[in-house]
Parts: structure tokens; sequence; C-alpha cells
């Protein structure tokens, strides 16, 4: 028998639910190969109008990292919310057979509209069901003024990828720099004379020239950013979205991307939600991109499923985790075995590929100017102690930085007694994250293929493994000797 509720108890009921919040749209732009290089985070030579008002109208993040410093593996756990070394694709470009469904499937099936445009390279995710609208939808600068796109069904989740400042345009030429920059005003432009270099590079007009087009490349998301906030505002969609603005890893250059340390793994974290974050907040408690899926799901109402590995982090973390935690392995053809933790002050680094030195080699970072550079002045036996260690192939097991004294990581504290304790400590903690990673985690790209766990790799990366080049590489020079490439 059905038992009628009071009138008044309805009615009670009635305004409860009418009061409640509806859920918010959620937009996360992406500025590839981009690190913490903005005004709001003090660099220097940082033109960034909208992320630095953005900051100010909600929270800059100063302890925000990803768990790799390259794209398809941080994106793979970005959007699966698990390591890459628990179900085997923390190898660059590797194709996980049987992986973990995209967190956005949640999303859909709790009444989200998932909008992904664009870049995937999830190792292997299936991306069938990953949203329902793969469109564009914030239009490129070089479309009219004023013209929008049509606003979404409510609520909503909404991806907006970036490249012009990945790592392939950092280098470049100047034509191509010119395209990518060209809503750029004059005031906007680098004098490379001027800009900053970390110590780790040699001081050239080469190297300059890069690290100038890095910093102008960051402006031109900048301008991206401004056109999702213009977007937002002419929809009437500002006050129930959250905008969170971010990078996959560090910068595009040398000893930054592909690097487990905070030039790798150090990204902007920036999160404006009206009415929920106080504008001009600074939070110093650790956030990252395993995080971003169990975060999405909490503020959609969803259960976060047992297996992720991250916390919710907005509006404020419940319990804040003490570490952070990154790998390298393979970087396309190049072998590494590197595991690290990180506190709010000290990293730990576990190398486990002895006689691989720090740079690798990376045919398609080796194309680079500045990687030129340092192995010209490497060759003439000119790189100072410091920079030198990039090259050293006798790297130490253990390594253990004062990321507060020591900001670069370049200083290896773990033969310091003074230092024993916090080395104990984060090596024990780096061993429990591995164990709840599980076996795969400890296993090379050869011996997952054979166990069926991912595909084989590419041939192109033993080719390029052999030849130290990329097919881009020989069609350049086929080019410049009139002759055609050949295929492959």
């Amino acid at each position: 028998m059905m038992h009628r509720l009071p009138p008044l108890l309805i009615l009670l009921l009635t305004a409860v639910l009418g009061a409640a919040e509806p859920r918010p749209n959620i937009v996360v732009v992406i500025g590839e190969d981009m690190g913490p290089d903005t005004g709001a985070y003090g660099c220097k030579d940082a033109i960034t109008p909208n992320m630095d008002r953005l900051a100010k109208e909600g929270a800059l993040f100063t302890r925000a990292f990803t768990h790799t410093g390259v794209c398809a593996p941080t994106r793979s756990g970005m959007v699966t919310g698990q390591y890459p070394l628990k179900y085997g694709a923390q190898n660059m470009r590797s194709v996980v057979i049987a992986p973990p469904r995209p967190f956005t499937e949640k999303l859909q099936a709790a009444g989200y509209h998932v909008m992904w445009p664009g870049k995937t390279d999830f190792q292997g995710v299936p991306e069938k069901t990953l949203a329902q609208d793969r469109k564009p939808w914030v239009l490129p600068a070089n479309r009219p003024a004023g013209e929008l796109t049509a606003k979404p069904k409510e609520p909503f989740f909404a991806y907006f990828n970036d490249t012009v400042c990945h790592e392939s345009q950092v280098r470049a030429d100047d034509q191509a720099h010119a395209r990518n920059t060209s809503a750029l005003k004059p005031s906007d432009r680098r004098d490379p004379a001027k800009v900053e270099l970390p110590p780790f590079y040699p001081d050239t007009p080469a190297v300059r020239r890069e690290v100038a087009h890095y910093h102008e490349l960051v402006t031109a998301v900048d301008y991206s950013l401004g056109r999702v906030l213009d977007w937002l505002k002419a929809h009437d969609l500002e006050k129930n979205t959250i905008v969170i603005v971010t990078g996959d890893h560090g910068r595009g250059m040398p000893r930054f991307k592909r690097s487990v340390k905070d030039t790798g793994t150090r990204v902007p974290l920036i999160v404006r939600w009206p009415g929920q974050i106080a504008p001009g907040t600074v939070r110093e408690d650790f956030a990252s991109w395993i995080d971003f899926a169990p975060t999405a799901l909490t503020l959609a109402g969803v259960p976060v499923p047992a297996e992720y590995d991250g916390h919710c982090f907005l509006p404020t973390a419940a319990n804040p985790p003490k570490y952070v935690y990154s790998f390298r392995d393979h970087m396309d053809e190049s072998f590494d075995k590197v595991r690290s933790v990180r506190d709010a002050r000290f990293r730990y680094v576990r190398n486990q590929a002895p006689g691989v030195d720090e740079a690798g080699k990376v045919a398609y970072q080796e194309v680079g100017q500045t990687m030129h550079e340092l192995r010209r002045v490497q060759a003439e036996g000119k790189l100072t102690p410091l920079q030198a260690l990039y090259f050293d192939p006798n790297r130490a097991a253990e390594e253990l930085f004062d990321t507060q004294s020591d900001p670069w990581e370049v200083k290896n504290l773990a033969g310091d007694p003074a230092h024993a304790a916090k080395l104990a400590e984060l090596r024990a903690e780096c061993d429990a994250w591995l164990a709840r990673c599980g076996p795969l985690a400890d296993l090379h790209a050869d011996e997952l293929v054979k166990r069926g766990i991912i595909k084989p790799r590419d041939e192109k990366y033993e080719e390029r493994r052999k030849t130290g080049t990329t097919a881009g590489d020989a069609a350049a020079a086929a080019k410049k000797k009139g002759k055609k490439p050949a295929n492959k």
C-alpha cells in the first residue's frame, strides 16, 4: 500500500529541491607542452593577461603536476583516473590491448553533455564513446569576430586542447612561427637577447631564439583562452561554469619535456568557479592530472570508482595527498626507466637504467635547435659542469633534490648524511607507490608485448633507434638534394 506524504512535507521537499544548485559545467583548457610560465606564476618573460585575470578571479595552484613528462601517458592517466603503470601504458605511444574506460562515459551516463574535439592520444583507451560531440566548440581565431558556435545542453563537460605551443612549434621556422603567432601585437613580441635562460642551457643565439618563441607561443595560448572566456560570456554561462587551465607537462624543450623533475612535470593549474572559489585564492596543496577524473565525477555527483588513484581537489581537497609521483620509460625510441616521488619540498629520483643519460636520444627532440646547440657545445667540451649533467651516463641510482634551495634540481643530496631520513622516507614511499601500481609497473615494453598487454611497438621507433633520424629528417634532406624521399 502506498503512503501519501503530508502536504506540508511535500512543500518543504519541493522548496529544498528547488533551491539546490544545478550541477556545474566544466571547461578544461590545455596548452600543450606548456609549463607554469605565466605572469601569475612569476615568469618574467610571460605576457598572459587572460590566464593572470583568471587567477585573480579564482585559484592558482602552486603545486600542480603531471605523472610523466610526455603527452600520451599523461593523457592516458588523466582520462582513466589511474596511473598508466597499473595497466601497461607507461611507454610513450604504446597501445594497450585491454585498457580501462574513459571517465567521460560515466559523466555522459549521469546526464552530462561531453564535448571533446581534437587530440586524444590515450595509449589505446577507447575513444568511440569518449564524447557525444567531437566538433570544435570554440572557433579558431581566423573566423569572423563575434561568430559563435551554438550554446550546448547543460550540464556539459567541454575540452579544449591548444597545440600552438607544442614542441614542434617551438622549433618551427620563422614563417611557421609568424603564422602561429599572427594574433600577437607588436608589444607581445620577446627580445631573444633579454629572455631568461635556465642554467642548463648554453647561452647562444639559437637557444635564445627558441626560448623567445616558446614564450610567444604561450601568449598565443592565452589568446585562445580569451576566446573561450568570450564564448562563455556570450552564452551567459560564466556563473555556473568551472574553468580549468593547465598544461600536459613542462615546456617542449630539452630537460623540460620528458623529465620526471619539476621542469617536466610541474604545470600551471588555474581554476575559476564563481561563488565556490574565492577570488585570488592561492592553493599550495598537491593537485595532479591523475586527479582530474575523480574531481569531475565528484562534481557531477557520480561515485568515484575504487580503482581510481586520485582525489577530488575542488572546491577544496578533503584529504590532500602528501606526495605526488612521476615516471619515465620509453620516450619514443629512447629507453629509460625512472621513478620519482615528491613531497612539498624534496624530490626523490630512482634511476633504474644504468648507462643511460638524462638526455636520451629521441630523434624527435634532436631536430630542435636547442638540442643541436647542446650537442655542439658538448662536442666542443665547453659545457659547464652543471650543463654536462644532462649527458652524464653515470647517473646515481638514487637522487634527492631540495626543490626550495635548488629549484632546477641539479644538486644531488642523496649521499648527504643530513638528509638520510628524508631519503629513506621517500625511498619507502616510492616502493609503496609501485606496489600499489602492481606488477606491470616494473616490466619492460618488450615484456609487455610478450604478455599481450600492449601491441607491438611501432616499427618507426626501431628505425629511429638505428638511424637516429625521423622520417621528417629524411624528407627534408631529400628535398634539399632535389630528390623524392623514399616511402616509409
